[in-house]
């Protein structure tokens, strides 16, 4: 029965021999259509032939056959790393050389162990030491072969998986027989015989599957794995590096014996499940793989299909819980540059821009005006994407220093500027944050961030439009009601004004008809005047301007609320600036009365007036409930979003605006439960018209 089983294991070895060169000059006579991988495949079947020979021959355990094992082993080594170079792929996936030249390190070593044999052949106590490394070099190489075998078939597309499918899985056979042949020895006494000798049978499994591939070839193969595939893999790579490094210092350890080797193994052990645990769930970490990979592992950095399906997820969220546009518009750029926090800066009438939105970033401090109209210019005209790293490293780097204001300069952790466009008009900068793996930006981060940046530019302009028609539609129906009103006081300074005709012919008694005559026609010249001034803003009409002495206006708004609220006018050198009086009046009255209303019975409202260069300025300033960031930015001036119940919500609005027809400017800083001040600035009133200004009022004439 011996005799026969010994038979059979011949026969299978010669026919291992014979097919495998057989199958390897077919493949070498065919170079042309196998491809890259076929002088690699031809060897290492030719290389399987003479071990099958040496084993029959010499036997298993002769240095010349286990010489031409490791051969043999590297040979099939060489074969996998052709069969990821179809079409220059090996020069696309530089990850895998690296771990192709580990493993033929690790298999150079079995040559240099059986060197190592031969010259300590006679020392039974050195054999067995070298044998132990050899089985754990044979483990390493059996693991470290089979994840580059995973990555070859999981990595590739469909139509490559056909003709890659048969030689991944003679190799996966061939690499898990020697894994499996190598643990059971490691685990046991030695190699078991039984394996020993199968492994012919198994070649020749082997050898079969690859003809039947070989038959089945298609050389139209294209390695593409996906971002997420590679990071997965590369993890597992390092993993089993990580946790082979730390079986060869154990093993090495083990062998020094003694009680302080056995301390310091356990020790070692101890340390490194420690840093893994410190180290593995990193976040910087992952993020090093990641960048790394994607530089080295893709021709392009970034996977656009996956990156648009995000980005088209983040954008079309919907529900009452969903974040508001300019938060999503932040975070759909940042993540694509793996970004933590980041805001939206959106333009403002005069050209400058402004805080809008914040995504993950609630301690940065924005002044009013984020980005001046030169800066905002310079982006619309240039569509330039901005690294601060490297403006901050060279200041003079070809943009110009309006471009970085001075506040985002110093916010060190702001990373780059993207703008957006919308048919070459500037609607907004998204700022983002730097990444926790930091990296420069180059040409395809631009590329695709333009893209996206245009591509959010219209969502802002659609929203844009989409309010300035509610508006359109709202104020559509408050000139409806405001036409009714109009009638109503026309009527009504129609009558006044024939009563006072009337009183003028037949009251009798003087004293009477004095009172009610001024009475009458101070009333009429109001609502003549309320009048007049509506309708100026249906006809869009501009006011005369003229100089205007400031501090008279201020006390007389201050007397309007006398005995209502304390109104207090601070006393400085008086001004004159150019302004409209009734309207200059009308706003203020607006200001104050807002400032009252926010403010507690005794808490008194401040006016205060100065001079800043050429401006004329009129501070209102309240101690009051303040407004929130979120409510300035998008609801104080905007018409119709009144906080009080019935109110129209014009009065900011209406103050700003006519500020503005006086060539001024209308700020607000606010901060919840600490106040309210409002900064109204006018032109100065030049030094000519000052005088006849002054001399007018020195003649009493109006």
């Amino acid at each position: 029965m011996i005799a026969f089983w010994s038979l059979l294991i011949g026969i299978s070895y010669l026919l291992c021999a014979g097919f495998s060169l057989a199958l390897g000059g077919w493949i070498l006579s065919r170079t042309s259509a196998r491809g890259a991988a076929a002088t690699a495949e031809a060897s290492a079947l030719v290389l399987t032939s003479c071990w099958a020979l040496a084993h029959l021959g010499l036997g298993e355990a002769s240095i010349a056959t286990l010489a031409l094992l490791s051969l043999t082993q590297l040979a099939w080594l060489w074969t996998l790393y052709r069969l990821f170079a179809y079409d220059a792929r090996d020069k696309s996936v530089g990850l895998v050389r690296p771990v192709v030249l580990a493993l033929a390190f690790v298999e150079l070593m079995q040559l240099a162990l059986l060197a190592a044999h031969f010259e300590y052949a006679q020392s039974a106590a050195t054999i067995a030491t070298i044998a132990n490394f050899g089985l754990t070099f044979r483990l390493l190489f059996c693991v470290g072969a089979l994840v580059l075998v995973h990555n070859l078939y999981a990595g590739a597309s469909q139509i490559a998986r056909q003709a890659l499918g048969w030689p991944a899985a003679a190799l996966a056979v061939m690499w898990l027989y020697d894994l499996n042949l190598a643990t059971i020895a490691y685990l046991g006494d030695g190699p078991s015989d039984l394996f020993e000798m199968l492994r012919g049978p198994a070649m020749v499994l082997v050898g079969v599957m690859l003809a039947i591939g070989a038959l089945r070839h298609n050389s139209n193969l294209k390695f593409g794995p996906s971002r997420s595939f590679a990071f997965q893999s590369a993890s597992l790579i390092v993993i089993g590096a990580y946790l082979g490094g730390m079986l060869l210092v154990s093993q090495g350890l083990a062998y020094v014996g003694g009680d302080l080797a056995r301390v310091m193994q356990a020790a070692f052990l101890a340390l490194a499940g420690a840093l893994a645990v410190a180290v593995l769930p990193s976040r910087r970490l992952r993020g090093w793989l990641r960048v790394t990979l994607t530089k080295h592992l893709f021709q392009h950095r970034y996977d656009y299909r996956a990156e648009w399906l995000r980005f088209t997820g983040t954008m079309g969220r919907a529900g009452p819980s969903t974040t508001s546009l300019g938060e999503r518009i932040v975070q759909a750029v940042a993540d694509i540059t793996d970004s933590q926090a980041g805001c939206l800066l959106t333009a403002r009438d005069d050209g400058s821009l402004t805080l809008e939105a914040c995504w993950q970033w609630s301690d940065l401090y924005v002044p009013g005006e984020a980005l001046s109209p030169a800066g905002a210019q310079y982006f619309e005209q240039s569509e330039f994407i901005v690294d601060l790293d490297t403006i901050r490293r060279e200041p003079a780097n070809g943009v110009p220093a309006n471009v970085v204001p001075d506040w985002l300069m110093h916010e060190l952790s702001a990373w780059a500027m993207v703008p957006l466009l919308h048919y070459d008009r500037l609607v907004g900068i998204v700022l983002l944050t730097r990444p926790v793996v930091a990296r420069r930006l180059d040409w395809e981060d631009f590329d695709l961030l333009r893209v996206v940046g245009r591509q959010l530019a219209s969502y802002l302009a659609e929203q844009s439009s989409q309010d300035a028609l509610s508006e359109a539609q709202r104020f559509d129906e408050f000139n409806r009601r405001i036409a009714f009103v109009m009638h109503d006081i026309k009527n009504l300074a129609s009558q006044l004004s024939l009563l006072a005709s009337n009183a003028e012919k037949h009251a009798d008694k003087p004293e009477f008809r004095v009172d009610m005559l001024v009475t009458l026609r101070n009333s009429a010249d109001k609502l003549q005047g309320l009048l007049s001034r509506l309708d100026r803003y249906g006809a869009h009409g501009r006011d005369v301007l003229q100089p205007v002495a400031l501090d008279q206006v201020a006390h007389r708004v201050a007397a309007r609320y006398k005995g209502q609220h304390d109104v207090i006018v601070i006393d400085r050198p008086g001004c004159v600036a150019q302004a409209e009086p009734e309207n200059l009046e009308q706003a203020l009255v607006h200001l104050v009365q807002n400032a009252i209303e926010a403010s507690a019975p005794k808490s008194p409202v401040f006016i205060d007036l100065r001079t800043e260069y050429s401006q004329a300025v009129i501070e209102v300033t309240d101690s009051g409930t303040g407004m929130s960031p979120e409510f300035v930015r998008n609801q104080l001036f905007k018409p119709f979003h009144s906080s009080k119940q019935g109110g129209f919500g014009i009065g900011a609005f209406e103050a700003r605006e006519l500020v503005r027809a006086m060539d001024g400017r209308l700020e607000v800083e606010s901060r919840v439960d600490l106040g309210t001040r409002f900064v109204l600035r006018l032109k100065l009133a030049a030094p000519d018209a000052v005088a006849q200004f002054i001399q007018t009022r020195g003649t009493g004439k109006s």
